[in-house]
Parts: structure tokens; C-alpha cells; sequence
């Protein structure tokens, strides 16, 4: 039952133009997905909401943008040159990869045909290509693993032009790649996924408390835009698990179908990072404090959240299925910050031209202000249910009686009640509904 609620949002998400699987035409591309008309939306909803609560709203966190490709460099000063791989094994009977942290058993024996499996060498999951017209040596560049590093490289030209106290952050949403050997599970794990990453700069001797205000403020963001607080939990990572840069990490993770899993990590960073670059580049790039008089590399602390698993999460997390006269009705209830399409326009008898005529008037005056569509494509009850599976948060009908009263019928997503509302007051009653 768990997995079938997957199999259901992965098949409304193809049915309804959430997301599709990329390159389709040609047999696909394993674990790449495109974002149809209601996926974008989605995904542009939630980086909008997370830029202006990190960015608009906070007197201390900037926005920057950074370049994909980078100097090879930074990824020698961040270690992902000598760290950043899994052991890998191969079957030598079916030729299938796995990552040796995924075999449970006998590691040497192939999970899926019983073949003898390789010894176990390291494999770099960055993805490498090269700057010029000719492969040659000494040309190489990396696809970014992390945005993060971005940020960390551009430290001194934040100071040196937004002239920042401690503590202050860089915000930033951007593609990353990583070549893994065994991505999964829809769009949770791929080799191309977008995150949304803040690096925030503190006095080192402030660093726990900020982790612990940065967890807690993560923690509710997702709350506040409605994911149930009974599906979300705070993971303290083990000394074990910790990263080689990090002093402490948190996950806020998910109950997805598929078991808990990892949304977002807040991780104390140290100074790692900025000691590394200043190491490697050779430029100075510890902060003066002009109080104190003095120079010191900052702590970091990180929030990295991933935009394609909290799509997803906040996919599964709406999906509902109720009984209503005897039918199922499939409804997406995604807070209305983040549902593709507010409002949808829709004529009660396609067949009667004054009433199509008025019904897209009111839907071209309507998309001047709102995400609104107009669908004239069935009958009514058929332009409901589809507007209720792509999270829509108001049906505006037009009648044979609007013609005379200008009034419409406005039936709300969750509720299915139902008001009628006069045409010349109509943005005003969806604007309130809205904010």
C-alpha cells in the first residue's frame, strides 16, 4: 500500500504534466527528468518561496549566482579532488555496478545474478569534460558537485563590496551534477539536481548556537508551507557519518513511501573551507573584526536543501484520495504559495458562444494579476476533477446566469464549496483568498 501511493504521484505527475522522463521519444535517459507545465511551476513556486525567506525577508543573507564550471582548483582546495568518491564493485557476470555501501550481504557476490563481484575500487562522482576544442591534458574541468563552493570563493568579493558584519550569508540556487552509481527513486537521487544552499558566515565562538537556530528555522519552513509535522524529523548525524569538514550536521528528513530520508542538511562547516581556499589561492581571507582589532577565519554554517526532493516530498505529502458520491476524487492540496495554477476559467456550456466569449475575457483580465488558466476542454465535473489533481486552488465557472446577474460560480479546491461572487469584485475576493 506504502508503495502504491508512489506509483500513484509518479503516475499523476506523467498524466498531468508534472514530470516526464527525459528524452522519452528515444527510450529515455535513466534517472533524468524533465519538468512539464505544472512541474515548472511548481518548482519556480518553491524557489521563489525559499529565495524570499532566506533573501527578501532577512537583513543578513545575499543573493549571488555562481558559475557551473569552475577552476579546477577549488575542487583540489575543497577536497572533492581526493575525497569526493564510493568504492564501486562490478559484476563480472552481468557486468551491473553497485556501490559497496549498498550491499548488505555477502560483498562479494552480486545481488541481483549471484556472479562474483571485483574488488572494490574508488570511483570519482564528479562529472569531468574539458575547456577548449581538444581533449588534452591538463585541460580538464569539473561539472559542480555543490554550489557551495561558488560562495566560499567569492567570500573576499562580498566584503569588499557589500562590507558585511558577522554574521551574514550568501544564498544561492543553482544545478549540480554527480555521477552516482546508483540514483533512484523518481527524482530523489539523480546525477542532475538543483539545490538551494546558504553558507552563513559567524564568529567561530557562535557557531553552535546558529546551528541550532538555522535547524529550527528550516524545520518550520517546511511546516509553515504545509507539509505534515508527523512526516518530518531532525536527524543529528553520527561522528561516523560526519563529513571531513564538518564539526556537527543535522538532517531534516522525510517519510517518503520508499522509508525516511534526507530533505535537508544543516551542517557547522568550521572554517574548513576558507582556510582551504585561502591556502590554495594564496590571498588572505580571514574577516577584520573592527571591534576586537583583529583577523580570523569565519565558521560556516550550511543549510542545503535539495529543489527536486522537496518537490517531491511536497508532491506526496498533498496527494489525497476521498470519496465523493460514490467516486474517488484525487486532489492535490499544495499550500497556496506553492500550487502551479491558482485559478482556472471555465465555461459551464462550451457550445454557447457569450458564454466562452465572457469566460475568456474574464480569464485574460484575470492573468493580468494571477496564474490562471482557461480550459473549456470537457464537462464540468471532468474540468474539476482535472483541475483538483494539478492543485488548483479556485474553479471560476461561467453560466448561462452570469450572462445576466455578472456573477460567477467560485468553488474552492479543499472544500468544493461553493460561492457566487460578482464579476467586478471578483479580483478583489481572490486576492484576499490568496494572501
Amino acid at each position: 500500500m506504502v508503495i502504491n501511493l508512489m506509483d500513484k504521484v509518479i503516475s499523476l505527475c506523467k498524466r498531468r504534466g508534472f514530470i516526464f522522463q527525459s528524452s522519452q521519444i528515444y527510450g529515455g535517459l535513466s534517472n533524468t527528468w524533465d519538468y512539464g507545465p505544472y512541474g515548472v511551476e511548481l518548482k519556480n513556486n518553491l524557489k521563489a518561496v525559499w529565495w524570499k525567506s532566506n533573501v527578501y525577508e532577512r537583513d543578513d543573507v545575499f543573493g549571488m549566482d555562481s558559475a557551473i564550471l569552475m577552476h579546477p582548483k577549488v575542487w583540489e582546495a575543497s577536497g572533492h579532488l581526493q575525497n569526493f568518491f564510493d568504492l564501486k564493485s562490478d559484476c563480472k557476470s552481468c557486468r551491473r555496478r553497485f556501490k559497496v555501501a549498498d550491499l548488505k550481504d555477502d560483498k562479494s557476490k552480486c545481488p541481483e545474478c549471484g556472479g562474483i563481484l571485483t574488488e572494490a575500487r574508488p570511483f570519482n562522482l564528479m562529472f569531468k569534460t574539458h575547456q577548449g576544442p581538444l581533449e588534452e591534458e591538463g585541460n580538464e574541468i569539473y561539472l559542480r558537485p555543490e554550489t557551495a563552493q561558488g560562495m566560499f570563493v567569492n567570500f573576499l568579493n562580498i566584503l569588499d563590496t557589500k562590507h558585511p558584519k558577522l554574521p551574514f550569508g550568501l544564498a544561492q540556487i543553482g544545478k549540480a551534477f554527480r555521477n552516482e552509481i546508483t540514483p533512484g527513486n523518481f527524482t530523489f537521487r539523480t546525477r542532475e539536481f538543483e539545490q538551494m544552499e546558504i553558507e552563513y558566515f559567524v564568529n567561530p565562538e557562535d557557531a553552535d548556537r546558529k546551528l541550532e537556530e538555522w535547524i529550527e528555522n528550516r524545520f518550520q519552513w517546511y511546516i509553515n508551507l504545509g507539509i505534515k509535522k508527523e512526516n518530518l524529523r531532525k536527524r543529528p548525524h553520527s561522528k561516523e557519518e560526519l563529513a571531513h569538514y564538518a564539526k556537527a550536521c543535522s538532517d531534516i528528513e522525510y517519510n517518503f513511501p520508499f522509508g525516511w530520508s534526507e530533505l535537508e542538511g544543516i551542517a557547522n562547516r568550521t572554517d574548513f573551507d576558507i582556510k582551504q581556499h585561502a591556502e590554495i589561492s594564496g590571498r588572505d581571507l580571514r574577516y577584520f573584526d573592527d571591534v576586537k582589532k583583529e583577523r580570523f577565519y569565519p565558521y560556516i554554517i550550511e543549510p542545503s536543501g535539495g529543489v527536486d526532493r522537496s518537490v517531491l516530498a511536497f508532491l506526496v505529502d498533498a496527494y489525497t484520495e476521498e470519496e465523493v458520491k460514490g467516486d474517488t476524487r484525487i486532489v492535490l492540496r499544495l499550500n497556496k504559495r506553492l500550487a502551479p495554477i491558482k485559478m482556472a476559467v471555465l465555461p459551464l456550456l462550451k457550445n454557447r458562444p457569450n458564454i466562452v466569449e465572457l469566460a475568456k475575457k474574464i480569464a485574460a483580465d484575470l492573468k493580468r494579476d494571477f496564474v490562471c488558466v482557461y480550459d473549456d476542454t470537457g464537462a464540468i465535473g471532468k474540468l474539476y476533477r482535472r483541475q483538483d489533481e494539478t492543485g488548483t486552488m479556485y474553479c471560476i465557472t461561467v453560466d448561462l446566469q452570469s450572462l445576466d446577474d455578472k456573477q460567477v460560480t467560485v468553488r474552492h479546491r479543499d472544500t468544493m464549496q461553493q460561492e457566487r461572487v460578482g464579476i467586478d469584485r471578483l479580483k478583489e475576493y481572490l486576492s484576499d483568498k490568496l494572501h
